[in-house]
């Protein structure tokens, strides 16, 4: 419950009318509104990257107790660049904003979008098994290619790739070697053609999530 969802307070002299109470119901609101503009991304409305590092730590910390996963998909747009550079910027604002809107729409009301940065997007799954969040994070990708952006004349068909992968009890990853075992997929179905979700095998899982510092630093390429 935030502050201004809390019992108001109570004038101390029991007037009904209060100046001082008055100014502290203002300023409350006056923060809830900044706390929102902090963690949200103006453009689209969804959370911003830097509540989504907050609320994946969360998650990651819940699936360790709980021993329940929690999924992770990042998905960016394929040859936005183009889009930009043949239409303008506002278009491509436009197209963020279609994207953004499809993401909203289409995930559970128990999973979490966010605007990672640029033309990227961070979806979070809380317990939820990587099987169910790529069969819905497929989905998502193909009503994002089923449902080009609409302009005055004509219309733009957009894509995107995907990658994804899932934090266990058993995982030993921190936040940013999770994120980036994820960015490896997302650069995989870049790789393998775009407009797919690449991910860790199912078989893979346990071996994964469990090697030690010396494999986990080959496998993310770290020194």
């Amino acid at each position: 419950m935030s502050d201004s969802e809390a019992t108001p307070p109570k004038c101390p002299v029991g007037e009904t009318s209060c100046e001082w109470l008055d100014e502290v119901e203002n300023l409350r609101r006056q923060i809830d509104e900044l706390s929102e503009l902090v963690s949200t991304d103006a453009l689209t409305g969804l959370f911003n990257f830097r509540h989504f590092k907050t609320i994946l730590q969360a998650e990651m910390d819940r699936s360790k107790r709980s021993g329940i996963p929690t999924s992770l998909v990042l998905a960016d747009l394929d040859h936005f660049k183009a889009v930009n550079d043949t239409y303008g910027h506002e278009i491509g604002n436009q197209a963020l904003k279609h994207l953004a809107d499809i993401l909203k729409n289409e995930v559970r009301t128990t999973d979490i979008v966010f605007r990672y940065g640029g033309e990227e997007f961070a979806m979070i799954f809380p317990e939820t098994h990587l099987n169910l969040a790529v069969k819905v994070a497929d989905r998502i990708r193909e009503q994002i290619a089923n449902s080009p952006v609409p302009l005055d004349e004509g219309e733009i068909k957009l894509t995107a790739s995907m990658g994804a992968s899932v934090y266990m009890k058993t995982s030993i990853l921190d936040l940013v070697d999770f994120v980036d075992s994820v960015d490896k997929y997302l650069y995989e179905a870049k790789q393998s053609g775009r407009n797919c979700i690449c991910h860790i095998d199912y078989t893979e899982l346990r071996a994964v999530t469990e090697v030690g510092f010396d494999e986990r630093a080959m496998l993310f390429g770290k020194e």
